[in-house]
């Protein structure tokens, strides 16, 4: 297991391009095996999620080929509609590749997905909309065993905002030559990449980026190239890091309309910014929260994959704020390791925590509970008094790229070790 040590206390300053949206990529790649021509994704983040993907569809039949973020794959070789059991149980977007599989093969056995532990991630709503859409579910021996006999379209009302849901929808209805409607679809940048990306494939899709989503798909599906759009998840990390540690950081490849509520709440919290249209620049900023309760909800609302930095941010700025995250029960848990190193946070319930700051933090020795707490206490330590250890670094590599070196770029002082952690 690895490590990062974290000398905290320097301003990070300078340029830093984003990298392709993680969430975009582990639904672009199994989207593309609905068609039946070669596609190439470019912008392909390298994180160990895509890697794990990219071997789950290998071991499908797949040809693929991934080099300089950029990803091949011809799906005419596809010939097993069974993926690998234990790379499915890596991660959470293994469920998705049930969509293609079912419309190559008309079935698909899915084992129950990994991925982080931060509360309660059921497949139901999933599940919903596979019914609706004809597809007979049984679960046998710990796995799902899905059978799509009766291919029909419908109109289809979500349970749930879900966004593996709405994608998993737009990828079936894709190959049908009616029209579906899903509604209550979800509306976050990657699933607007995803319908970007099936329209290339062929498929006429209207009301992209809203809740109403109208497919007319057909059964000639072919391949396209297709750019992962950036990720604004790690936009936002990337500004929350320049703000707590007093610096100044050119964000590039930054796409204004995925932004707004999060610019509205680092607002708020007395962030200094200056918008141009392929860039976002975080200044030096006199931190003071202007507002007293931040909470996440669906796109356009803030994301719930920020709410951890932003705790992490709260911790560093003037006012006592309450940050309610209500979709997932263990998101906040990893906030004992932020008051080890000394800030004020009361735990209200599972899903809120009220922060008082600015509060100096301490160096601690810290353990990444999943993505976003890891990257979080990556940046508490950047903003410390001291040197930190961090175990567990590996999952944080799962959605952040090179992160390690992207800090230092900045100016960060952080090594590497593969030596066992000591207190």
């Amino acid at each position: 297991m690895s490590k990062f040590i974290v000398t905290g206390g320097h301003k990070l300053e300078g340029k830093i391009k984003l990298s392709g949206n993680k969430n975009s990529a582990l639904k672009l790649i199994p989207a593309a095996l609905l068609g039946n021509s070669p596609s190439v994704l470019t912008n392909v983040p390298d994180i160990s999620d895509v890697s794990v993907m990219v071997k789950l569809i290998e071991s499908l039949g797949v040809k693929v080929e991934y080099k300089d973020h950029v990803l091949s794959i011809d799906p005419t070789t596809l010939n097993s509609f069974d993926p690998d059991p234990d790379l499915c149980s890596k991660f959470r977007a293994s469920v998705v590749l049930a969509a293609p599989l079912l419309v190559k093969f008309g079935r698909a056995i899915i084992t129950p997905p990994g991925g982080d532990q931060i509360g309660e991630r059921l497949l139901d709503t999933h599940f919903s909309l596979l019914r609706k859409m004809g597809v007979t579910i049984e679960r046998k021996d710990g796995r799902f065993f899905l059978e799509w006999k009766k291919r029909q379209s419908s109109k289809i009302f979500l349970e749930e905002t879900s966004v593996t849901a709405t994608e998993m929808g737009l990828m079936m209805a894709s190959s049908l030559n009616e029209t579906t409607i899903i509604e209550d679809a979800a509306t976050e940048p990657h699933v607007t990449d995803l319908a970007d990306y099936l329209i290339k494939l062929g498929a006429k899709i209207g009301g992209r980026g809203s809740n109403t989503l109208s497919i007319l798909g057909t059964s000639k599906l072919g391949g396209a190239e297709h750019k992962v759009s950036p990720d604004h998840i790690e936009g936002g990390t990337f500004a929350i890091a320049a703000a707590i540690t007093g610096g100044k950081i050119e964000i590039e490849d930054f796409v204004p309309e995925n932004y707004p509520m999060i610019l509205n709440y680092l607002g708020n919290m007395g962030v200094n910014f200056k918008e141009d249209k392929n860039s976002l620049t975080v200044l030096p900023s006199k931190l003071v929260s202007t507002r007293g309760k931040f909470q996440t909800r669906p796109w356009p609302g803030f994301p719930t994959d920020l709410m951890s930095p932003f705790i992490v941010l709260a911790t560093q700025t003037q006012g006592t704020v309450l940050c309610h995250d209500w979709m997932y029960e263990w998101r906040m848990f990893f906030v004992d390791d932020l008051i080890s190193m000394g800030a004020k946070i009361f735990i209200a319930d599972p899903h809120r925590v009220i922060v008082s700051g600015p509060t100096p933090l301490m160096s601690d020795r810290l353990f990444c509970k999943d993505i976003r707490a890891g990257i979080s206490v990556i940046l508490a330590a950047l903003t410390a008094n001291g040197r930190s250890e961090i175990e567990n670094i590996e999952v944080v590599e799962r959605g952040y790229e090179n992160i390690e070196k992207r800090f230092i770029s900045l100016g960060a002082e952080i090594k590497r070790s593969e030596e066992d952690a000591k207190i």
